[in-house]
């Protein structure tokens, strides 16, 4: 057995194909909640937009939803290369709920906090499928849904990532 670590996943790498671009090997644990933190879509990225970001909180009812994969250490490179480490994102180890039981995981937190960003509609539409394909809780959805979005001027860009996220919705209405 090839050693691994668990990884929680909040933004865009909740839609497992979006992960699984940059790390085959991941395998999902199951959706778990990151207690006293926030959601929020400040990380300035280097495209001109917002992506997700936990932030801790002192409000006990504050929670974060996401999901855990098991991921080969090997693969580590690769993930911390799509996150931008040391550059947009940092990274720590933090303890979730998985199934009401602690789990001790990695998480990426931003370094570039810009209060104004705005994701791009694309981004959006893999946090929201990823949601969706990990059943998190309705009234979770539903505060995705309502996070304002831009359209991204680069086009290819955008059909790539909105092609990713519509296939698996894709797969998902025909289970």
């Amino acid at each position: 057995m090839h050693p691994t670590f668990h990884y929680f996943a909040y933004g865009s790498n909740l839609l497992s194909a979006r992960l699984m671009e940059r790390t085959p090997s991941a395998r999902v644990i199951g959706p778990a909640v990151l207690d006293r933190h926030e959601l929020r879509w400040h990380m300035s990225a280097a495209d001109g937009s917002g992506k997700c970001d936990v932030v801790p909180v002192d409000e006990a009812e504050s929670q974060v939803l996401g999901v855990v994969y098991e991921v080969a250490l090997s693969e580590k490179p690769h993930l911390d290369a799509a996150e931008t480490l040391g550059v947009g994102y940092a990274e720590r180890e933090a303890t979730v709920q998985v199934e009401g039981r602690p789990l001790s995981i990695w998480l990426y937190y931003a370094l570039e906090i810009d209060a104004g960003s705005v994701p791009y509609d694309w981004y959006k539409a893999l946090v929201l499928g990823g949601a969706k394909e990990h059943a998190l809780e309705p009234g979770y959805i539903r505060m995705l849904e309502a996070v304002a979005a831009k359209p991204d001027q680069d086009t290819q860009r955008s059909d790539r990532h909105f092609s990713l996220a519509k296939a698996h919705q894709t797969r998902a209405q025909t289970r």
